[in-house]
């Protein structure tokens, strides 16, 4: 997992949005995360600075210090919205998303507009915390990425 710069955030790969809105997730984040044991993630919007999307699992929310995202919401926590539909909670919006066994996400075209992501983008899949890693888009760590020597994956 290549660091890109001293004393940076690791990062696991890069994912391309396909055609049919599928994403596929880098192996080294689907493994360190455990992410498809549920066959369900939640998908929250990332940072202005970053954009993209933050993934993680109700497994990971339930046991870290954020779990009222997911006690205050139980149509959330129970998959009772509808798959991509967006909730908002204390000025941040949330969503769960069916995963692959493989760890391939499938967007629908509502997922695409609220995420601000597009076709053909690539997004850098990044180590951010213990219960969740973000699908960057933009910013400083992405140009790094880019212009980075070593080899990153492209999934």
């Amino acid at each position: 997992m290549p660091q890109i710069t001293k004393g940076g955030k690791y990062i696991f790969g890069w994912s391309k949005v396909n055609d049919d809105r599928s994403i596929q997730l880098p192996q080294m984040a689907i493994d360190e995360y455990g992410i498809t044991s549920e066959g369900k993630v939640i998908l929250i919007p990332g940072s202005k600075t970053t954009g993209g999307f933050i993934v993680t699992k109700k497994e990971l929310l339930l046991a870290s210090k954020i779990r009222n995202i997911l006690k205050e919401n139980p149509h959330l926590s129970d998959y009772k919205t509808g798959e991509g539909e967006f909730i908002k909670y204390k000025g941040r919006l949330y969503c769960w998303c069916s995963i692959s066994e493989t760890g391939r996400l499938k967007m629908n075209e509502k997922m695409i507009e609220v995420l601000d992501i597009n076709i053909g983008d690539k997004l850098l899949s990044i180590r951010s915390s213990d219960i969740a890693f973000c699908m960057g888009q933009k910013g400083k760590i992405i140009k790094r990425a880019e212009n980075y020597q070593g080899e990153i994956m492209v999934y």
